[in-house]
């Protein structure tokens, strides 16, 4: 009762304050029951004459309140308790947080298929055997990275073809496909299209690709330590393949252009020396100029005759009357003589030859014409092949082929999938979504 009574006094006074402090100042109190009794038993005292006036005290000042007034006291918080909000919350917890946790760590541990996996490392090479030239200078370069041929060798490890052609050797789908009943999500469907098997060969060949240093590294995820080792050799091996092909290819387009150039020169010549046959079949010449010093040859042997004949017919006329035998003789052998060099000097002109009708002049000119024709053809066909033998030659000089600086490996024990890594992640996520929903209801609740 007491401790009521005490509690509503304190209210009082939390309630008013002033009062409080302002009788505590004036130091009046109302007597108490006790006290008027023995007021009542005094006698009373005579009155005393009056005193002189004393001068006006000074007004004292009032005094200060105490510092404990001062500090209100607030009564006791009350016990807290759980609330429905409460036990919704965890309840939402359970749900979508717990739950899936469940869910996720029992398909992990008892449903997820063990993956084994194969690591192969390799690089392309190019070598280039060093020529006359870079000896004579020093400047061998005996072997180099091509970072473009690694380019596509990144691309083509994981393009549909290699797929294809692994699929045909090894028989991909099967060995995919084959635990779906058990762990549908880190198998491939039984019904997938090539598109399906594409995606699911790029999550399970994994490629880690150096562009400065041209190294390839690439690690080969299957069901069993055997199958990948086997996926991993055949990637390696369709990946020589490839690079042979390209091999192939850059040393056939080095030696295209030779080879064209070299075959169009190879028909120049062959044309221009059967217009040279023709043209000796149809003049029963082989060299005209050597004809033409022959015909030289002969009409200077005319001249000498003629020139005989001519003195031994003046000798006959100072020796001889005129109706001699012999003048006639010799006039018509000098005639004879001057048909015939006249004969022979016509075909140097404008004159027929014996070649097919034709004058020196113009057998000449064709003659030199297709002379040059073929000197030209064979100049041409000399280049051509010299040209064709460099670029076989650089061509041979330079090769590509891919080095392996880690072979396939053998696998002991599963290393995918990670499951507590797995799990984890799954777990930040959730509780993430969770306390980001929890925060939004809530900031809504407080807003009413």
């Amino acid at each position: 009762m007491r401790a009521t009574v005490w509690t509503i006094n304190l209210a009082d006074n939390q309630s008013n304050p002033g009062t409080a402090d302002t009788d505590a100042q004036s130091g009046k109190s109302e007597p108490t029951p006790k006290d008027a009794p023995a007021a009542k038993a005094k006698p009373k005292a005579k009155p005393k004459p009056a005193a002189k006036p004393k001068a006006e005290a000074k007004p004292k000042s009032a005094p200060k309140p105490a510092a404990a007034a001062a500090q209100p006291v607030y009564a006791p918080a009350r016990t807290a308790s759980a609330k429905p909000r409460h036990w919704l919350l965890l309840i939402s917890f359970l749900l979508c947080v717990g739950a899936p946790l469940c869910v996720t760590a029992t398909y992990l541990w008892t449903r997820a298929v063990d993956q084994y996996t194969s690591s192969l490392g390799f690089t392309v090479r190019r070598e280039e055997a060093p020529s006359a030239v870079d000896i004579l200078g020093g400047l061998t370069n005996l072997s180099s990275t091509s970072s473009s041929d690694s380019d596509i060798l990144y691309e083509y490890i994981q393009s549909q073809e290699l797929v294809e052609r692994v699929d045909a050797r090894l028989d991909l789908r099967a060995q995919y496909t084959r635990h779906y009943p058990i762990d549908p999500i880190f198998t491939l469907a039984r019904d997938s299209s090539i598109e399906d098997l594409v995606a699911y060969w790029q999550k399970m060949v994994l490629i880690s690709y150096a562009p400065g240093t041209g190294l390839i590294e690439v690690k080969v995820k299957a069901f069993t330590a055997e199958e990948a080792h086997d996926i991993a050799e055949v990637i390696f091996e369709e990946s020589s393949r490839m690079i042979n092909q390209l091999s192939a290819i850059a040393r056939e387009d080095a030696m295209r252009y030779a080879r064209e150039e070299l075959e169009v020169s190879v028909e120049q010549l062959k044309v221009a020396r059967q217009a040279m046959t023709a043209f000796r079949s149809r003049t029963q010449i082989v060299d005209p100029s050597a004809d033409i010093q022959l015909q030289m040859g002969l009409l200077n042997t005319l001249q000498q005759q003629l020139g005989t004949e001519l003195i031994n017919y003046d000798l006959l006329l100072t020796s001889v009357q005129e109706g001699d035998p012999r003048l006639q003789q010799s006039q018509q052998r000098i005639n004879a003589i001057r048909d015939r060099v006249r004969q022979e000097r016509d075909k140097f002109g404008g004159g027929a030859s014996d070649s097919g009708g034709a004058d020196y002049a113009t057998l000449v000119a064709d003659f030199e014409r297709l002379s040059v024709d073929r000197e030209f053809a064979e100049q041409k066909y000399k280049g051509a092949l010299q040209n064709y033998d460099i670029a076989q030659a650089e061509a041979q000089r330079q090769s590509r082929y891919l080095a392996a600086y880690l072979n396939p490996t053998r696998a002991q024990s599963p290393e995918y999938p990670r499951r507590l890594l797995l799990f984890g992640l799954t777990a930040l996520f959730l509780l993430i979504a969770w306390s980001t929903l929890g925060l939004i209801l809530y900031s809504l609740r407080d807003r009413r």
